[in-house]
């Protein structure tokens, strides 16, 4: 284990937004003075309102907060308008497709593909202010045109990950009332071309009456089903629009997007985000967390169907004026240099990716860096998971040469953008530690009491003050949106915003996230309710009962391992194909991010008399630790040792 701390490379700190750890006290010490002040101030300088705001903070309502009332602004200008006079020639957005396609937008050509978009939805499709537009598309330009197109508009967008299945984008579509689909033909990925449009097509055939169109932008030439009178082609429709379109002012909190997560319960939860707080945050942790420059190329590898790929692909750096890099394939195609190559390339300065795939990149080419120049690297950022010592490690010494500093960021779909890293200039890196939280961001690890966790003792980690950018509801449900982050924790007789993750802070303050408390896998930085997974198991004729955990994968950082209790007593060779028909079933229920990496048949659950099962044991048990919990509670103790027997013959 890394314990000593890495002081900030004195050329980064010398220049960074926040230079030293005093400037960030200070600036901790100034929000905790005057809260709303620090934002107000804040919220002046880095937003171009169209009308400004009377009050900062409204608490009336809370957990409903308010920010910035009385405000009036429009995302798209704060992201592509109001720079065109000094930045219309500067490139916006670099595409590498994954067949070796280029392309560069700069922010005037954007500007005009986002108001032709615009127009073209409006006109075309009657999309107007409110109205939900869900979109289901590659890693291609349009996919950030036509979020920045919504936002022109004040039309809601809810972007589906393209490796959702058609249930799952169906489920999404109907949750949000969708009125538009937008999808593509497909795209690339390892040099072989996917589709997309007919998972579109089967998720429209049953119970999406709302929608009533679907506009496909065509990317890989390959043959798809046209249906009269609803499916039109992107590239014919924009031909004829106008360059030219006013924006749709909006008040401050407006909703910008919904994105589905996974959650401890079945259903997804549309989670609603605001304009002006969220893209307030979405800049400034781009300046302090990326440390940007006029002159950088930044590249995060994220997919736009997460909200790494809204906040820190879309929003964030076009705010900020930053020159972003769109990356439709995979790390590690067409070899495990396909990132250095790229870093070299473009000169890339901020480089923004997930411990999967520093792992992934590790074991596959540990040496391959060596072949390229990553002397234009300056910041390397984390994302999804808490990152171990060793790829830590790796990642610091072989990509950052031992001069770049590493942001560990700690955020998630609900919080819109970081809330506790490192920065760059100031703070002394702590491997494998998320560090201190991010100046306005008042978070604490607690006990069950809601008072401070001991240095040393495991805790819940909660933001005790609201802040711009947090969630502001679940879509259509308020009530599971208050018991969801407001049902746990409490100071002081008020309900904080509990993350759902356990956390331990150490004497200095610094905050180490150990994982989620409640039953959610994070799965190569993605979350995945396993009430979702087991509801998809279920379907399988086949299958009486069963209960999903997490266990620690050296690649994804964890991966779901499913206890199966079948209907039927099959033989060692049925059961073998059982594991493949079950994740045939969750393929086409939710995608292929949710397969089960282990799978072992058990005559039955430990379940408590009421009922409940005790994933506690089921989780010790795939991880081969000791059961230290009391079993006597269970309606059948002996069930414990003949699980544990069903392991060890899986060789768990």
């Amino acid at each position: 284990m890394l314990q000593e701390l890495y002081q900030p490379h004195p050329e980064i700190a010398q220049n960074a937004a926040i230079k030293s750890m005093e400037e960030y006290h200070a600036l901790m010490a100034k929000a905790n003075e005057d809260y709303e002040g620090f934002w107000g101030d804040y919220a002046r300088e880095k937003i171009d309102w169209f009308k400004p705001f009377d009050t900062v903070l409204n608490e009336s309502e809370a957990p409903f907060y308010k920010w910035f009332e009385g405000g009036e602004l429009n995302v798209a200008y704060q992201c592509l308008g109001r720079h065109l006079a000094t930045k219309k020639n500067k490139a916006a957005i670099i595409f590498e497709g994954d067949n070796g396609d280029q392309r560069v937008l700069t922010y005037r050509e954007l500007y005009y593909e986002v108001n032709k978009t615009a127009n073209m939805f409006r006109n075309q499709f009657d999309i107007k202010k409110g109205d939900r537009v869900v979109l289901y598309m590659p890693m291609i330009p349009e996919a950030a045109i036509s979020m920045l197109a919504c936002a022109k508009l004040g039309a809601i967008h809810s972007v589906v990950f393209g490796g959702f299945s058609a249930e799952a984008l169906r489920d999404r579509i109907i949750d949000a009332e969708a009125k538009l689909v937008v999808t593509a033909d497909g795209a690339f990925r390892k040099g072989q071309p996917y589709m997309l449009k007919p998972v579109v097509d089967e998720a429209l055939s049953y119970g999406c009456e709302c929608v009533k169109n679907v506009c496909v932008v065509e990317r890989n030439g390959e043959e798809i089903h046209w249906e009269a009178g609803r499916d039109y082609a992107y590239l014919e429709l924009i031909k004829n629009e106008s360059v030219k379109c006013e924006p749709e002012i909006v008040e401050s909190e407006h909703p910008l997007f919904l994105l589905y997560t996974s959650g401890s319960t079945g259903k997804p939860k549309g989670v609603q985000h605001s304009s002006a707080g969220y893209i307030l945050w979405a800049q400034m942790t781009m300046e302090w967390v990326f440390d940007l420059k006029e002159n950088d190329t930044y590249w995060c590898t994220a997919d736009v169907g997460w909200i790494t790929g809204h906040t820190y692909i879309v929003y964030g750096p076009l705010a900020a004026g930053a020159t972003t890099v769109m990356f439709e394939g995979v790390p590690t195609y067409p070899d495990a240099g396909r990132c250095w190559k790229m870093v070299e390339e473009y000169q890339i300065n901020q480089f923004y990716t997930a411990p999967t795939a520093i792992r992934l990149l590790h074991k596959m080419g540990e040496d391959e860096p060596d072949k390229y120049d990553l002397s234009s690297l300056r910041i390397l950022g984390t994302v999804g998971e808490p990152i171990d010592p060793p790829a830590w490690k790796w990642y610091y010494e072989k990509i950052g040469d031992s001069k770049c500093a590493i942001v560990d960021t700690y955020w998630q779909t609900e919080t819109g953008g970081h809330v506790i890293t490192p920065l760059p200039g100031a703070t002394p890196i702590k491997p494998a530690c998320a560090t201190l939280p991010l100046p306005g961001i008042i978070a604490k690890v607690l006990d069950a009491e809601g008072k401070p966790a001991a240095p040393g003792e495991q805790g819940l980690m909660c933001i005790t003050k609201p802040w711009p950018s947090m969630i502001r509801n679940i879509w259509g449900d308020p009530q599971r949106f208050v018991k969801s982050y407001f049902g746990d924790c409490s100071v002081d007789g008020k309900a904080v915003y509990f993350t759902g993750d356990g956390a331990i802070v150490d004497e200095n303050g610094y905050i180490t996230i150990t994982g989620r408390t409640d039953d959610v896998i994070n799965v190569s930085g993605h979350r995945m309710g396993t009430a979702e997974v087991e509801a998809a198991i279920k379907k399988h004729p086949n299958v009486a009962a069963v209960a999903v955990v997490g266990k620690p994968h050296p690649i994804k950082g964890e991966g779901i391992f499913a206890y199966v209790v079948l209907k039927s007593e099959d033989t060692i060779a049925e059961e073998m194909s059982m594991v493949q028909e079950i994740n045939e079933v969750i393929k086409k229920e939710i995608g292929a991010i949710a397969l089960c990496d282990s799978m072992i048949f058990v005559p039955d659950l430990p379940k408590t008399r009421s009922g409940k099962i005790m994933r506690r044991i089921l989780r010790a048990l795939a991880r081969g630790e000791e059961i230290t919990q009391d079993t006597s509670t269970l309606e059948d103790p002996s069930i414990v040792e003949r699980i544990k027997n069903c392991c060890k013959s899986a060789g768990i």
